[in-house]
């Protein structure tokens, strides 16, 4: 387990710097889009997730939608260019400085909100005990369209059978998926619920 660790963390800052390299080029292009599509506004949306033994960090995404003085719901604060990022993923690009500095993995449990974390049963707490990843089981299984009990048990599945052959079918799955047509989701919470609540109003019917 110690070495899948230790060949999991190099491949990690390995790829994440090759991508990068590689991905500079869009990456500055993106940015530049953004930023001149609103000034004022900055070019990164930063959210506080909980990561390895819970600790608090900041996953990095492109903001995809425009600030608005106005109540305007997510379908029309989305940008043209949003869309276009969110459906082929580019908006998690910046995860790759996350994954770089050690706060994420290429693949593991999604970091979700900090307010789930009182939530979460025992068994599914060990989520945390591994790097949360900007892909995983639970994401090319279903993903947002899961239900809160199935994609929580895929995370504890995929700590519990730790190995590259399973990292790798992830991955594997994950390329799959950027390549297939398919409808964005806008707001993500909408889909799935939010966890918090779910579980507090079922608290309260037992």
């Amino acid at each position: 387990m110690k070495s899948y660790r230790i060949i999991k963390r190099i491949c990690d800052i390995v790829f994440s710097l090759i991508l990068i390299i590689v991905c500079l080029p869009l990456m500055i292009v993106i940015s530049f889009i953004i930023k001149i599509s609103d000034v004022k506004a900055p070019i990164l949306f930063k959210h506080q997730r909980p990561g390895v033994n819970e600790k608090p960090f900041y996953v990095l995404k492109y903001r995809t939608m425009r600030f608005s003085k106005e109540p305007l719901s997510d379908q029309e604060r989305l940008t043209s260019l949003g869309r276009i990022l969110r459906k082929f993923s580019l908006d998690e690009l910046p995860q790759l400085y996350n994954v770089l500095t050690g706060e994420m993995s290429f693949i593991g449990p999604r970091p979700l909100l900090m307010s789930y974390l009182p939530y979460y049963t025992k068994e599914e707490r060990i989520r945390h005990t591994v790097r949360p990843g900007i892909t995983g089981l639970a994401q090319v299984n279903g993903r947002n369209h899961l239900p809160w009990d199935e994609r929580l048990a895929m995370d504890v599945h995929y700590v519990e059978n730790l190995s590259v052959n399973l990292d790798i079918k992830i991955l594997i799955k994950t390329i799959l998926k950027l390549f297939k047509n398919q409808e964005v989701i806008v707001d993500t919470y909408a889909i799935e619920g939010n966890l918090a609540e779910q579980r507090h109003t079922l608290k309260q019917v037992e």
